[in-house]
């Protein structure tokens, strides 16, 4: 039985005057570093941008510590980081590296799987 991939939120914040510049920086980004990204296991990939900066991002991998560990040893996101931390506030580190996380809550596939096994061991 194949298990599910980890699926990772993480939440940065865009200082509110880069934001027209941060957009224009993934339109497109390096091709080498989203070659690095999908070698690191990285799949489903997507950043979502909301109001004042608030900047959600979303991708799925089979191995998430596996999958940091190999652009945290990537010459090419060390230097697309280094690029991009300045457009991020209050964040120590690199981006990629010192996101804050969010927790999952819900998540349909999931439940609507749990719900068809439970009705099915209860026939």
């Amino acid at each position: 039985m194949a298990t599910s991939p980890t699926r990772v939120c993480f939440q940065l914040q865009i200082a509110p005057d880069l934001i027209d510049e941060y957009v224009a920086r993934h339109s497109p980004v390096w091709p080498e570093m989203l070659a690095e990204i999908a070698a690191s296991g990285r799949r489903n990939y997507s950043l979502f941008l909301g109001d004042g900066g608030m900047l959600i991002g979303y991708y799925e991998t089979d191995d998430d510590e596996a999958a940091q560990a190999y652009l945290a040893a990537s010459p090419i996101a060390a230097k697309w980081e280094a690029e991009m931390g300045r457009f991020f506030v209050g964040l120590g580190g690199r981006p990629d590296q010192a996101s804050t996380p969010l927790s999952e809550v819900f998540n349909l596939a999931e439940q609507l799987t749990e719900s068809t096994s439970t009705e099915s061991s209860a026939s």
